[in-house]
Parts: C-alpha cells; structure tokens; sequence
C-alpha cells in the first residue's frame, strides 16, 4: 500500500466513523487536494486489495474488517493528544471515587458507556458486569433481527470465552469477524486485561460496530484497565 492509499484509507475509516455514510470520491478529493479521478483510481487499489469494499445501495465505500485492521494497526504508534489525556483524566477520578471494589468496576463500565456511546463489559472472576445495552441496539447498523441475535450469541458467550481464551496483551481489539463468535454481528470488542487479588485475568471494556472511533475508544478502554489495576491493588 502506497503512503496515499494509506492515508486515503484513514480517512474513510474516520469519515464513515463519524456520519454514518459510505465515503465518496469528492469528499476526499476535496480532503486531499487531487481531482475525484485521482481519487477513484486510489478507491479501486484499495477495493482490490480488500480494504474497503461498495455497499450496493451506495456509490460511496466502507472500510471492510481488514481496512479497519491495518487502520487500528497503524494507531499503536499514536500518541494521547491534550483533549484525550483531559478525558482520561475524568474516566480515572470517576474510578477512584467508586469506594468499594463492586462500586469502583460498575463506575468504570459506566464511564465507558458514557464516553464511547458503545456497550461496556467487565468480568471480574466468575462475573459479569455490562451496561448500555440500548446504546449498542440504537445503532443504525443493528436494524437486523439475525445481527441482533448473532450479537446476543456473543454477549451469551463472552464470559467463558474469555476465560477459556485469556488474550493477554494490555489492549486486545478483535474486529468483526476476528470476534469468537457472531462474528457476522459486525461488531468489534475492545478490551484491556487487569490483575487484581480477585482475580489475575480480568477484564474490561466495550462492544460496539465496527464502525467506531477507534483511536478514542483504545486509548479510554486501555486508561479503564491501568486504573482498575491500580485502585483495585492499593496503588
């Protein structure tokens, strides 16, 4: 992939994030500065390529699970801008005034469904902590009876994937059909691993499509396991 059909893949990642809507040629000529000519030509590498793909209804392109992959594999590099640490900044004072350890991990998955408008999970031993359920259903991609069965399936089978799984990086992002079940949802978990004396492999963080803001999501889910890590051990 050259530099420009990178950057032409950010921004569609980051443009569909935000409206909604496949992401046409003139919009990004405009972004980039070249004629739609230039642009077409770049859309249909990248659709050749299988990182973005054509929704039949649409002249516009969406990014397909292997576009969103090399884009979140591109953020590992990606520094916390001043707005960022700000909200993280509130994300770790709401964790810490939980109290209690039930409290102080139910605050955490609350302020995550706050701030990402997605679906927070936790599990903590043997349990499950989730909230947001109807800002996850509320998205336009969820309009499907089969998707919302397929995620229902997920969500049914999380708990015990996970502790059977125990993925063991900071950060884990399984999108779309990396996901271990419904992986036709079209959804992505993001979540951090943390230790605590209830349990060394602990998790939280969120559900949402794959259609999200994934430089902000990451960098929110992975602050939720440093400070359940830190509060939940005294530190």
């Amino acid at each position: 992939m050259t530099e420009r059909q990178s950057q032409i893949l950010k921004a569609i990642v980051e443009e569909y994030a935000e409206v909604a809507s496949p992401v046409g040629s003139n919009l990004l000529a405009k972004l980039f500065n070249v004629s739609s000519a230039t642009i077409r030509a770049e859309m249909a590498e990248l659709e050749h390529l299988g990182y973005i793909m054509q929704p039949h209804t649409s002249a516009g392109r969406v990014p397909t699970d292997k576009g969103y992959r090399y884009y979140v594999n591109e953020l590992n590099e990606v520094q916390c801008g001043n707005e960022e640490l700000r909200t993280e900044r509130a994300l770790a004072v709401r964790v810490q005034e939980g109290g209690i350890p039930e409290r102080i991990i139910r605050n955490a998955v609350d302020t995550l469904v706050e701030l990402t408008h997605n679906l927070g999970i936790a599990t903590i031993g043997n349990q499950l902590y989730m909230s947001g359920l109807g800002n996850l259903f509320g998205q336009p991609e969820f309009m499907s009876p089969g998707q919302v069965r397929q995620v229902a399936e997920l969500l049914d089978n999380l708990e015990p994937w996970l502790r059977e799984a125990a993925p063991n990086q900071p950060l884990n992002v399984y999108i779309g059909r990396e996901n271990p079940v419904g992986r036709s949802a079209g959804v992505s978990l993001i979540i951090s691993r943390f230790r605590s004396s209830f349990s060394d492999a602990s998790y939280i963080g969120v559900l949402g499509p794959t259609r999200q803001q994934y430089r902000d999501v990451m960098l929110l889910v992975r602050r939720a396991g440093v400070e359940l890590e830190g509060v939940l051990n005294g530190r």
